[in-house]
């Protein structure tokens, strides 16, 4: 497996069946017991290295395949870094609200998705983690203490 390989399946996460994107997206949530700011620094980590490994993997012209889930990892952590404290209920709701967000994939996740190359590939997905780590932020901010 080349470095980009690597970096694109998340160390082969990606070629675990059924569901890669799943398996993508739960490698990283450990990541939560670092920290807020660790895990929006992984993220931001997981962004540049995916996009790079995107443009090395992708050549061939396909778009999005499953077994590339760099970008969920990305996102994910983008959606753990909205959690206060690292905690079972807080992880399984981020989780469960960046699936849920990743494929149903509502506006403004599905103009992303649309998008050609390593830009659509990437940023449909952290997308879907900003949108579910505002959410959480928000019913953090309704609801304090549920989530820590």
């Amino acid at each position: 497996m080349t470095p980009a390989q690597l970096v694109a399946t998340l160390g082969g996460v990606g070629r675990l069946r059924p569901g890669p994107g799943t398996w993508g997206s739960a490698i990283v949530l450990p990541a939560l017991w670092l920290g807020p700011v660790a895990c929006l620094g992984l993220a931001a980590l997981c962004l540049v290295a995916g996009w790079w490994a995107a443009g090395e993997v992708l050549r061939d012209g396909v778009e999005d395949p499953g077994w590339f889930v760099a970008d969920e990892g990305a996102g994910m952590l983008l959606a753990l870094a909205a959690l206060p404290a690292a905690t079972l209920p807080g992880a399984l709701a981020a989780f469960a609200l960046f699936r849920l967000l990743d494929i149903a994939k509502p506006w403004p996740i599905s103009w992303f998705d649309n998008q050609p190359g390593a830009f659509g590939v990437m940023l449909d997905d952290v997308m879907a983690g900003a949108l579910a780590a505002a959410a959480l932020l928000a019913f953090h901010a309704l609801v304090p203490g549920v989530l820590a």
